[in-house]
């Protein structure tokens, strides 16, 4: 069962045991438990995942250094024992940042592809396609998603448990980011069947709400939907306007973000089939 830990919403709704919210910035920020001693931290529309072992506190993506204090605040309260690893999901600054707030006692992994330094901070351990470690009685399953968003994308998967930390490329009932960001968006693709070919049961997204590993099926059928309505309007003749118009996908409309990015998400992908050589006006 999920557990709220934290909150900084009205405490008196909370049943669970509280742990205090940093109130430096205002940040909405919450912990929950997603399956036995792993946690998932908010820090307003951010996530990263503690998993507590008899040795110590396993943390991905620092997010920032605010949330990075934060974070090492509440795993004192969840263990007397030391953060040991600190992974990366990416190198991107939104998730990666703060990292130096948590490495004094441990690990730091990243994809081969991160830069030398993310932050100020060297990884100690970089792999090339997958990495595998034990700690107490959790095993920590990390995978390079392979180019499409970033080139140092990789997933996180934590047994017993079977959970699944997974940054930017997909999460579960959420429209992709924006337009995109100019990502190659059939390497964006592949990254999320990459995530499909992966054994795990609960779906924690850095971004968006908890799901389950059916969840990444539809974000591929989404991006495969988008792709080939934005073509066939693109042959058609349309302008990217008119696609933004005609273009509903309303198999999604009760999807996350719905609303605010689904033009820029066609946008996005215009762009992409016309500088890919996908699509050429006449």
């Amino acid at each position: 069962m999920r557990k709220i830990l934290s909150s900084i919403a009205i405490a008196s709704l909370l049943i669970a045991p509280t742990f205090s919210a940093h109130a430096q910035t205002n940040a909405i920020r919450t912990v929950t438990e997603v399956a036995k001693d792993i946690y998932r931290f908010q820090n307003n529309f951010h996530y990263s995942l503690v998993v507590i072992t008899g040795e110590g506190a396993v943390v991905t993506d620092p997010i920032n250094a605010d949330a990075a204090e934060w974070i090492k605040s509440e795993v004192a309260k969840l263990t007397d024992k030391p953060i040991t690893h600190l992974i990366y999901s990416h190198s991107h600054d939104d998730h990666a940042s703060g990292g130096a707030v948590l490495t004094e006692d441990a690990e730091v992994i990243a994809q081969a592809n991160a830069p030398a330094k993310i932050d100020g901070v060297t990884p100690t351990l970089r792999f090339d396609d997958t990495h595998e470690f034990s700690q107490g009685d959790k095993t920590f399953e990390l995978t390079w998603l392979g180019p499409g968003h970033g080139e140092d994308l990789i997933a996180v998967v934590v047994r017993p448990g079977n959970v699944a930390f997974i940054t930017d490329a997909a999460s579960p009932k959420r429209l992709p980011w924006r337009n995109m960001g100019g990502a190659n968006i059939d390497d964006w693709t592949n990254q999320v069947r990459k995530i499909d070919s992966l054994d795990f049961d609960i779906f924690a997204p850095a971004h968006g709400m908890v799901g389950d590993k059916s969840d990444v099926a539809e974000v591929i059928v989404y991006m495969e939907e988008l792709k080939a309505e934005v073509l066939a309007g693109l042959k058609a003749g349309k302008s990217t306007t008119e696609l933004q118009t005609d273009i509903t996908m309303s198999d999604y409309k009760d999807w996350q973000q719905y609303d605010v990015w689904l033009t820029e998400n066609i946008a996005g992908m215009a762009g992409f089939l016309a500088s890919s050589g996908q699509f050429e006006a006449n």
